[in-house]
């Protein structure tokens, strides 16, 4: 077994011209329409749970004067919170069906270009 020749062939293959196949292109494609909905929840999801964090901390005096106001501001900004990380799941869905059907025609045909291919 000749290990040089074999090392060689690696390194080679890393600074070969890659060939873009329809598959990474489908793959590509698919990211891109699901990719703007992930970050926007993971975004939005975040923020909510620091708003219902902050909410909890005034109302339970753990931050602020520790005063009634404070307490109630804290329950205002917990359920505040609440709303938004409520609302995160049926906003990713709206985004993701928004996503999918920006490009649904250019990964249809790429779909079925390979598989097509994969016929013959």
């Amino acid at each position: 077994m000749n290990t040089d020749k074999i090392y060689a062939e690696s390194i080679a293959k890393e600074y070969a011209p890659k060939h873009s196949s329809k598959i990474t292109a489908l793959k590509k494609l698919d990211n891109k329409a699901k990719m703007p909905a992930t970050i926007f929840t993971y975004t939005f999801g975040i923020a909510g749970t620091l708003i219902l964090g902050v909410g909890m901390c005034l109302a339970m005096k753990v931050i602020g004067s520790g005063s009634l106001i404070s307490f109630i501001l804290g329950i205002i900004i917990g359920i505040l919170g609440i709303i938004i990380i409520g609302l995160n799941y049926p906003l990713y869905i709206k985004l993701l069906n928004k996503g999918k059907k920006k490009y649904s025609f250019e990964i249809m045909q790429l779909a079925k270009e390979i598989s097509e291919e994969n016929k013959i």
